[in-house]
């Protein structure tokens, strides 16, 4: 595809933002799309609200396999575009239709400029949550047409324009939520003594956790707790019965993660006998780390030097990604594409630069050329 019809099909994409498993119009939309540029080697399958797309290979003797996700996020979208959201509350935040953009546009070369093997081009939901990668790489469909070798792209706001980025080894850390839950005893704001007040226990919940790792954890173990949302109480004149929280954890290792879900737990315990209350903790999704195959990222690197495209080695960041599920199974690799854009990544006004879809595309293409000599 050439960037103007790139564009098209991103700004369309971009107008209809659903989240995790309720991505109808965008299947439907991606759907539409592959039939108008399908042909003979082209065969189709639905998982829920995400689809794969086999092209056939000419003397097929693997399956190369590229994953893009296509959910949005709950976010009220403020950037003023012209083909900004049109579901309210939501938008492509952190990329996604790039991602669905990139993918249809390689698939439109790969069918008009066939290789020796076979391609399944994956169209992943709820990859923002609940997290839509390890259901769909267990279900009979992916199974079906499961890749030797996999390999995916996130967009990059902070990178120019023409340049991707990766590394061998860990990209992206171990992530889980985290949403806690406070019960105490309402009562009078006059009256404290009579209560049990949420609101303060929530919030020095809020200090200890951090202490967790500032004081409980080896500081060679890199660990983040981050709480987002806090809510409690009803009304400015009583004290809060209940409280919650809402965060997320994010480690450089899968043992220390666990190390920090062991050490809430005995938070929660302390707590709930020095505040006299009830604490409940989810974890909610949990994403493995993203772990780059040496062999892959290498080859990846020499390929985009090939290609023209600049080429960074990237630094290990607390970023998410439900990819690494994929990866824990299946060899392969991540990379960070440039887009240029003052806003980061989950911002109200990112915007990143079109032109990046002619790169993006170019990158894959090239890449599952390489995979496949």
């Amino acid at each position: 595809m050439e960037l103007k019809k790139l564009q098209e099909v991103r700004r369309k994409l971009h107008q209809i933002p659903e989240l995790g498993f309720e991505e109808f119009k965008t299947q439907q939309f991606i759907l539409n799309t592959i039939e108008a540029i399908r042909n003979d080697r082209v065969s189709v399958k639905k998982w829920k609200t995400g689809i794969l797309v086999k092209v056939a290979g000419s003397a097929p003797k693997k399956m190369i396999g590229f994953r893009c996700d296509m959910d949005g996020l709950p976010i009220t979208e403020s950037t003023e575009l012209a083909f900004q959201s049109a579901h309210a509350g939501k938008m492509h935040a952190c990329g996604h239709d790039f991602h669905m953009t990139i993918a249809l546009g390689a698939m439109k070369h790969i069918i008009d400029q066939k290789i020796s093997d076979d391609v399944v081009f994956i169209f992943q939901p709820a990859e923002e949550g609940p997290g839509g990668a390890l259901p769909m790489l267990q279900s009979v469909e992916f199974q079906q047409w499961k890749p030797d070798v996999i390999f995916a792209l996130h967009i990059a706001p902070e990178l120019p324009v023409g340049t991707v980025s990766s590394k061998a080894g860990l990209l992206f850390a171990n992530t889980s939520e985290l949403f806690i839950d406070f019960k105490g005893l309402g009562g009078h704001a006059a009256y404290p003594h009579l209560a049990k007040d949420m609101a303060v226990a929530a919030s020095n919940f809020v200090i200890q956790m951090q202490q967790v790792i500032s004081r409980r954890l080896n500081p060679l173990e890199p660990a983040v707790i981050t709480v987002g949302k806090m809510e409690s109480g009803f009304v400015q004149n009583a004290v809060a019965e209940t409280a919650r929280l809402e965060g997320t954890i994010r480690t450089l290792s899968p043992n220390t993660l666990l190390s920090i879900k062991e050490k809430l737990e005995k938070l929660k315990q302390g707590f709930e006998i020095g505040h006299e209350c009830e604490i409940m903790i989810d974890y909610g999704s949990n994403y493995f780390q993203v772990y780059n195959y040496k062999q892959y990222v290498d080859l990846f690197e020499e390929t985009m030097h090939q290609a023209g495209i600049a080429y960074h080695e990237a630094i290990e960041a607390m970023t998410g990604e439900d990819f690494g599920d994929m990866l824990k199974e299946i060899p392969g690799f991540m990379f960070w594409l440039g887009v240029n854009s003052p806003y980061g990544l989950h911002h109200a006004k990112l915007n990143p630069d079109e032109s990046a879809l002619e790169v993006g595309v170019k990158a894959v293409v090239h890449t599952i050329q390489k995979l496949s000599n």
